[in-house]
This record gives C-alpha cells, structure tokens and sequence, in this order.
C-alpha cells in the first residue's frame, strides 16, 4: 500500500515538473513573441505550490528532510527514546494544526476566483490540507513503530 503511494506522489511530481516546465516556456515563448499569455504566470505558480507540496510529502516518506541529531545522539538511550517520541509528537500535532488551517483557508477562498483562470483560488490552498495530513500520518507512523521497537 505504501509503495503505491509513493509510487503515486513520484508520477504526481513528475507530472507536475512537466506541466510548470511547459507554463513557463509557453510563457517565455509567447513574451519574446510579442504576444504574452497571461495565464501562464498564474499557472506556474500554483503547479509550483502543489509541486513543493508533493516534495515535502515524498521528502517525508523518505525522511529525507534535514535534521540536526548532533545533540539528541549524545543523549543515552533512555532519555533519547523519551525525547524522539515527543518530537514525533509534536510533528504528528504540527501536521494536524496545518491541515486544519489548510482547511479554513480552502473554506474560505471557495468563492473567490482566480485572476486569470477559470478556478477558485482555493486550489493553491488544498495542498496545505494534503501536506498537514502526510506530515501528521507519518508522525504518527514513525511513533508506532518507536513505542514497538521497545
């Protein structure tokens, strides 16, 4: 199941890259043309938020993010443990606090349309939503599985 998904946010992200390659370069094609589509600023940057939402997501699923361990690792194990599974606490608290301002936000913009295309502006929020769920699901995966390595 979680090969899928990450097999499923690699080809999302693929896709996603290529959609932004082609906004731009149709942007910068039609702009040294003479004849600017205004569209394709406007669509770069949502393919840019939900593609760096995509990247933290897979980021995650890789645990590929930064993480300084220098002063956790000089803990014994006992109080490492301790300090590990609060940590993962609080990143499972911080990924739920970010869905649901994700959330608020798409409520919120479901009305309001964007400049140049026919959408709400509440697409370049979903991601937020996306990205709060992945953080806290991995949290709290990553903590399961620290409480039964005991």
């Amino acid at each position: 199941m979680l090969n899928a998904i990450d097999r499923a946010l690699a080809l999302a992200a693929m896709a996603l890259l290529l959609a932004l390659l082609a906004s731009v370069t149709a942007g910068v094609v039609t702009r040294a043309a003479g004849d600017p589509l205004i569209w394709t600023d406007e669509l770069s940057r949502f393919l840019m938020i939900w593609l760096a939402a995509i990247g933290w997501m897979l980021a995650s699923r890789r645990r590929g993010h930064i993480r300084i361990r220098y002063f956790v690792d000089q803990l014994p194990a006992l109080p490492r443990q301790l300090l590990e599974r609060l940590l993962l606490l609080a990143v499972a608290s911080f990924g739920a606090g970010l869905a649901a301002y994700g959330f608020d936000l798409v409520t919120r913009n479901l009305d309001i349309d964007a400049t140049t295309l026919p959408v709400s502006m509440s697409v370049m929020y979903a991601p937020i939503v996306l990205v709060g769920f992945g953080t806290m699901a991995q949290a709290i995966s990553e903590l399961f599985t620290a409480l039964a390595a005991k």
